[in-house]
């Protein structure tokens, strides 16, 4: 220990700048001033080390900081691409589907175009054939009103086919021989004994009112319509009882292919007569009529429609069903406005029609050879 402390305290006053109070030392005294001891200064290198472990604290943090700002702004990029990776994935997964659906629908549509355009071509092939059909019909039609219409109206009608309107024959005698008036009047006399004569008659005709006005409003609007006033009576009157045969059901088909215009009347060929299918020995024969039942020489059979039947038929029933047949061809066309004639001749032909069915059904026909 050492007791040197005033001495010390006040040399280390002087050594400040300061006086000691008064009283604490005088002048006369000796001062004495310790040695003060060497401070022990702390070494360099520690200090270093520490200063440099702070810093690298200091480096540490701010890195870790930038690190983690870095970090993050590449979780947001990130985060970012994903999305749009996602999105993209969507896109192509979306247009992968509706590829896939519109390659199914063009598919699709052109196996139903290719549908369609197989059905139009048989459509069109079937109404090509028809119409080939129609047009054979036609033409036959047109010929048999050139012979039919034509050639005999009202006005000037065809003597061939009314026999009753030809003059009577005169009396042809041979060449070579010679008559005095007294054999000629001879002859006249026995004669006119042996057979009555003639009385030459000349056709009359008058229009009935009824008939005339049922026609009349049928014509302004012609129609193939059964239920109107002018064609039912001629049903009831002509077509009905024309197109009764003993066979019911095959006269209903009949006059339904007439009304129609699907019946096909056609002459059956000597060279094909031995030779006969079963289905067409079911439809009558040859020798047998279909719609009378009766064995008569047909020389004539029918078709209705496309069935591929032929029914044979005899020339009495041939003349019933033609003259059907003319009277609808001619008020079809009058219904398509192919006759152009005054209305009274018209009606005329249309009661000549009606007056061959007559005859028809009772029995009248003109043979052909």
């Amino acid at each position: 220990m050492w007791t040197g402390q005033p001495a010390l305290k006040v040399g280390a006053l002087q050594l400040m700048g300061r006086q000691p109070p008064p009283g604490e030392w005088k002048g006369s005294e000796e001062l004495v001033l310790p040695v003060p001891a060497k401070e022990e200064k702390p070494p360099t290198e520690s200090y270093d080390v520490s200063r440099l472990r702070s810093s690298s604290v200091e480096i540490r943090e701010k890195g870790s900081e930038i690190l983690k700002e870095e970090l993050q702004k590449a979780q947001k990029e990130l985060k970012l691409k994903d999305r749009e990776c996602e999105k993209l994935s969507k896109v192509r997964e979306q247009l992968e589907q509706e590829l896939e659906e519109l390659t199914a629908c063009l598919f699709e549509e052109a196996h139903k175009m290719v549908r369609e355009a197989n059905t139009k071509q048989a459509v069109s092939e079937k109404q090509l054939k028809e119409a080939h059909g129609k047009i054979d019909m036609l033409q036959a039609e047109v010929t048999a009103l050139k012979t039919l219409v034509i050639t005999s109206t009202p006005s000037s009608p065809n003597r061939e086919q009314h026999p009753q309107l030809k003059s009577p024959s005169k009396t042809v005698f041979r060449k070579g021989h010679v008559r005095n008036k007294s054999t000629s009047s001879a002859i006249g006399n026995d004669n006119n004994h042996s057979l009555p004569e003639e009385p030459i008659s000349k056709e009359s005709k008058e229009i009935d009112a009824l008939l005339f006005a049922e026609f009349q409003a049928w014509k302004e609007s012609p129609t193939l319509d059964r239920s109107c006033v002018f064609l039912e009576r001629i049903y009831q009157e002509d077509i009905s009882p024309c197109l009764d045969f003993a066979k019911r059901e095959l006269s209903e088909l009949v006059q339904s292919a007439v009304e129609t215009n699907t019946l096909t009347v056609e002459p059956v060929a000597s060279l094909s007569l031995p030779l006969v299918k079963a289905s067409a020995v079911e439809c009558g024969g040859p020798k047998k009529c279909a719609l009378s039942g009766m064995s008569r020489a047909c020389k004539h059979r029918i078709q209705l429609g496309d069935s591929g039947n032929y029914y044979y038929i005899s020339p009495s029933c041939r003349a019933r069903i033609t003259a059907v047949c003319n009277f609808f061809t001619y008020i079809r066309y009058i219904q398509q406005g192919l006759v152009r004639q005054d209305v009274e001749l018209m009606f005329w032909e249309i009661m000549r029609l009606r007056k061959e069915m007559s005859l028809a059904k009772l029995g009248f026909y003109t043979h052909e050879f």
